[in-house]
């Protein structure tokens, strides 16, 4: 998801692949992202400094994914780099230029600024915060800006060493101090005149939004009905997501939204920047899910409420393993398969009719075992006759619980008497497996 964004708000993208390493399957996930956003690459070809450096076959590799280098007559520019000697970064630099004047890449510092909002999340101290990348304009500390549904003041602009700055301009990647809210990694910000001016264009923003979801969940409440009619009842892992930026809320709902099925689903209840408060444990408590804790810790009110209402909480710092266990859950949910394990055969040599319980048999197991309350096929001929239960299974006059290969037994076959000499019992058991 945040490389997708990248891409989106990107003119040229640098592929960055290590020397000895090659090609990675995060370098073609990167490769498809800037192609779908049509981004130009130029790949750099890093720790050209290793021993094990063979950038040829990195060349050889990229032209799989259509990035054929300009030395083989394509017209992808392909640099060999060390980020630790520095060799070849001042050609990178240069590539960049020649790129950038080739695309014509041009904005007009003199205008309103606008741009994309990269990362926001909510500080303790300083309230919402946004990383933007200001791609036309300049911003100035004193603007009025909105981004999505949120507007405010630029109260202070930090660069990427954490030095505050007053104004910047085109390419200019700041964080941005003064929001009323939180808005979405992704949205745009455009700078304007008034307040009130701002205020309308939020105003109807939020209603527009609204007035979707209603829509969408009068569409869903439907569709589920009709779901569930068509399938009987669909299972749901209610879950609630709390995280420390907007991104990582954004990368995780993808995730857990791509791990549902048919059978089972994960259903995101609420998901939002900040820690997790009292009214995250209250919608929890009322709708019996789980609450995801990313970067984030719940406030002590909130911890005591969970620890009263037995609500469960689950922290983590890696989205892997947030998927790894809400997969498990939903196995839980999952009917488990029921699968048949063969136990053993055994052949029918008399048949003996017996006033009050019908025709026994009495036999030999060839193979395995044959056990009481295991089910039973009836075989005549490798065809299959009869498909019931295990009835009596003796030993001599003894009810025995097993008999194995070798010993002689008889038995009988629970409401059913069609039985001949020559028949073979096939004894098996349904055994319940866990599905992934």
């Amino acid at each position: 998801t945040m490389r997708a964004r990248g891409a989106m708000v990107t003119d040229i993208a640098i592929l960055v692949v290590a020397a000895d390493d090659g090609i990675m399957p995060q370098t073609v996930e990167s490769i498809n992202h800037a192609k779908a956003a049509g981004t130009p690459i130029v790949v750099a070809i890093n720790k050209m400094d290793l021993p094990g450096a063979n950038p040829d076959r990195i060349k050889q590799d990229l032209t799989k994914y259509d990035l054929v280098p300009e030395e083989w007559g394509g017209d992808t520019i392909v640099c060999p780099i060390s980020a630790k000697t520095g060799a070849g970064v001042k050609e990178l630099l240069e590539n960049l230029v020649l790129q950038a004047e080739i695309m014509e890449l041009k904005a007009n510092p003199n205008r309103p600024a606008r741009g994309t909002v990269v990362e926001a999340r909510l500080d303790k101290g300083r309230g919402p915060i946004m990383t933007v990348l200001v791609q036309n304009g300049t911003l100035h500390t004193g603007d009025i800006i909105i981004a999505g549904k949120e507007w405010g003041h630029v109260r202070a602009m930090f660069n990427e060493h954490g030095h505050k700055i007053f104004e910047a301009g085109p390419a200019t990647p700041v964080e941005v101090i003064g929001l009323q809210g939180t808005p979405a990694a992704g949205d745009n910000f455009n700078m304007v005149e008034s307040e009130s001016q701002a205020k309308e264009i939020t105003n109807y923003r939020i209603q527009k939004e609204r007035d979707a979801k209603l829509v969408k969940s009068a569409k869903s409440a439907m569709e589920q009905m009709l779901d569930k009619i068509k399938s009987g009842e669909s299972k749901h892992l209610p879950v609630i997501i709390k995280a420390d930026v907007q991104g990582s809320v954004e990368a995780i709902e993808g995730t857990l939204n791509k791990l549902s099925n048919n059978e089972v689903s994960v259903q995101i209840l609420h998901s939002a920047v900040g820690p997790i408060s009292e009214s995250d444990i209250t919608l929890a408590k009322a709708s019996n899910a789980l609450i995801i804790g990313f970067n984030v810790r719940a406030i002590p009110q909130a911890r005591d409420m969970a620890r009263r209402d037995g609500v469960d909480i689950r922290y983590y710092s890696i989205i892997y393993d947030v998927a790894d266990d809400v997969k498990k859950g939903l196995e839980g949910l999952l009917s488990p398969e029921l699968r048949e394990k063969l136990l053993g055969y055994a052949e029918i040599r008399n048949v003996f009719n017996i006033t009050g319980v019908g025709r026994v048999a009495g036999c030999m197991v060839t193979e395995g075992m044959v056990k009481r309350g295991a089910k039973v096929r009836l075989l005549r001929d490798n065809v299959v006759i009869h498909d019931g239960s295990l009835g009596q299974l003796k030993r001599f006059k003894d009810d025995v619980k097993e008999v194995t290969a070798g010993q002689d037994c008889g038995l009988n076959i629970e409401s059913f008497n069609d039985i001949r000499v020559g028949d073979i019992v096939e004894g098996y058991e349904q055994v319940e497996v866990k599905r992934k």
